[in-house]
């Protein structure tokens, strides 16, 4: 009886054969789209002080941020050679031996540092105040994420351990594995795979589904339920951090650790290979990492409970102005409409 159910073949990464345009870059920009529509209207929601020009100028720069942090986070962690030690302008060189692969290796955690960095500029900048901002921005994110892991599945990448369970795929670029080993043999019996000859391809865990699911729609329906019930200011960035590390962490145990980078952390050594085991007390780059965010979250909850304007939720009266300290466009309009009837009266009197 066969455990698992093979990759769709009729999903490609490229939207057009032989063009170098990719659902994953698609599903890039459908994300932003997302987030931006879902910040947007919690902005209306509140009536809160932010011109559209503004808005779009927070969105500019946070995503700036986040490509960077992104893309420089994994070329510091996550690439074991020194290539970029020795060729810096590599990291954001779109081609490889003459031939457009785009940005290769992007690290969740990374863009979430250069995001959050570049939104506490921003807010500082224009005189916004952070926790508002970051409130509304973290009730935004997550759903635009889970289409960053459909893009990895439709890229058939970032698949998780062996699987001997219902819910394995067969990848059809996985890492063949040897059939001489012990283990694989008997995954392959208890999943109905067929070994013929000396590697195998046995089915894995669809992680990226896995994230999509409890990192972005789960977590994302958790935090907008709260987005007005939050019991202070910045609450909902503890809860995001926290969260988002949390189930990461454990969806961590699904995924296998990457080949040059192992386990950074390991209290019992396991004789068994990484692609079939996720031992309790080994812990992956992306588990420490996600361990940071958990810690993070819960001080950050904590600390911003205790910090002045701790307003649940608030409602802006446009015409009063807000934490912006300036009123909106629509303000001007008023303000504008408003002194030209006053000097038409004055001129009919």
């Amino acid at each position: 009886m066969l455990l698992s159910i093979p990759f769709p073949s009729w999903l490609k990464p490229e939207i057009i054969p032989g063009l170098p345009v990719r659902w994953y870059g698609l599903m890039y920009i459908v994300a932003f789209g997302v987030a931006f529509l879902l910040y947007r209207r919690q902005v209306r929601e509140r009536r809160f002080p932010m011109s559209e020009d503004e808005l779009s100028g927070l969105f500019f720069w946070g995503i700036l941020g986040l490509l960077l942090g992104a893309r420089i986070f994994a070329a510091a962690v996550y690439e074991t050679s020194d290539i970029y030690r020795r060729q810096p302008w590599l990291v954001f060189w779109p081609f490889r031996e003459g031939r457009f692969t785009g940005l290769m290796g992007m690290s969740y955690h990374g863009g979430a540092i250069g995001g959050l960095l570049a939104v506490i500029i921003y807010c500082r900048v224009k005189r916004f105040s952070f926790r508002e901002i970051a409130d509304m921005y973290c009730g935004s994110i997550p759903l635009g994420y889970t289409f960053g892991r459909l893009g990895n599945f439709i890229n058939a990448e970032l698949y998780g351990r062996v699987s001997t369970g219902p819910l394995g795929m067969i990848f059809p670029n996985a890492e063949l594995l040897p059939a001489g080993e012990d283990w694989v043999r008997e995954a392959a019996a208890l999943t109905g795979t067929a070994i013929n000859g000396d590697w195998v391809n046995l089915p894995r865990h669809p992680s990226q589904l896995y994230e999509a699911l409890f990192e972005g729609v789960i977590l994302w329906a958790i935090i907008w339920f709260f987005r007005n019930r939050k019991p202070f200011k910045g609450f909902l960035v503890g809860l995001y951090f926290g969260g988002y590390g949390l189930f990461r962490f454990f969806i961590e145990y699904f995924r296998e650790p990457d080949a040059d980078l192992g386990y950074r952390i390991e209290f019992v050594k396991s004789g068994l290979s990484p692609a079939y085991t996720h031992p309790p007390l080994s812990f992956s780059t992306g588990q420490i990492l996600s361990f940071g965010m958990i810690i993070f979250g819960i001080v950050w909850i904590i600390a911003a409970s205790r910090l002045p304007g701790r307003e649940t939720i608030r409602v802006y009266d446009n015409a009063a102005g807000g934490t912006a300290g300036k009123p909106t466009a629509d303000d001007a309009e008023k303000t504008a409409e408003r002194n030209r009837r006053r000097k038409l009266r004055k001129k009919l009197q």
